[in-house]
């Protein structure tokens, strides 16, 4: 069965793969979240000076435990979109995970926030989450995650993979993302812009954000206009870039972010 969502990788050369092109060495602590039964740990143990695993399922206990063992594994027995990350000590410098589908997207953004150690994600996530991350203005697919992220880093898609590598296997496609970080991320008044600007995708950008913060339409329209942009124009057609730019000319900080 899938247990809370995740599908274990049973391909050695991809987990080897994995683990090589993420560049993970001697002197990075790594984390992982979502051990599953530890095949990826363990490749993990053999090449960085410690592994910090996030794990939920307790019932993964009992094929944990070689793994466990090992001295330089840190089992963390929690939900990783709750966990407080800032426990995590010495704090990790690089990602390599293949993540549970239900959580990839706010783990990701999670550790890109709260977490400014890591310099590189190498994660396994389904197909479509990979797309959104890296997908340009205009698109589609091109929402508040893909903003997000690309205000923190370059995302690339490293490689498909296909089902057959999982047990069970899975009814979604999936790919191996890397994320490099550029910066420090999006500040909290930037997340809090995308976030709204996104709310209602099909409104104007400025529309989409009063609803969320009441008041603030014609705040948004004149600093759209003060770039140069149309205040009419909608989240989606606007780069990364902008929004930063944006939040720093509109306040939204006596408004609750609902």
């Amino acid at each position: 069965m899938v247990r809370l969502g995740q599908n274990f990788l049973a391909d050695p050369n991809l987990l080897e793969a994995i683990v090589r092109d993420s560049g993970v060495g001697p002197d990075d602590i790594a984390l992982e979240v979502g051990a599953g039964e530890g095949v990826l740990t363990e490749r993990l143990a053999d090449v960085a000076s410690r592994v910090q695993v996030i794990e939920i399922d307790r019932d993964l206990e009992p094929g944990l435990a070689p793994v466990i063992a090992r001295p330089n594994v840190e089992l963390i027995w929690d939900d990783a979109v709750k966990y407080d990350l800032g426990r995590l000590d010495p704090a990790p410098t690089i990602m390599v995970a293949n993540l549970p589908y239900a959580v990839a997207t706010p783990v990701i953004m999670r550790t890109a926030f709260e977490l400014p150690t890591i310099r590189s994600w190498h994660v396994m996530v389904q197909k479509e989450i990979g797309d959104r991350l890296r997908a340009e203005p205009g698109s589609k697919t091109y929402g508040a995650p893909s903003v997000l992220i690309q205000l923190t880093g370059t995302v690339r898609q490293v490689r498909k993979v296909s089902r057959t590598v999982f047990r069970p296997q899975p009814r979604v496609d999936s790919a191996i993302v890397a994320i490099e970080r550029t910066g420090p991320g999006p500040d909290p008044a930037t997340r809090k812009l995308v976030r709204a600007g996104f709310a209602h995708r099909r409104k104007a950008m400025a529309r989409s954000v009063d609803t969320v913060f009441p008041g603030t339409k014609e705040a948004v329209r004149e600093a759209l206009e003060s770039l140069g942009l149309d205040p009419g124009v909608r989240a989606e057609a606007l780069p990364p870039d902008r929004f930063a730019k944006l939040s720093g000319m509109i306040d939204l900080g006596s408004h609750d972010d609902r």
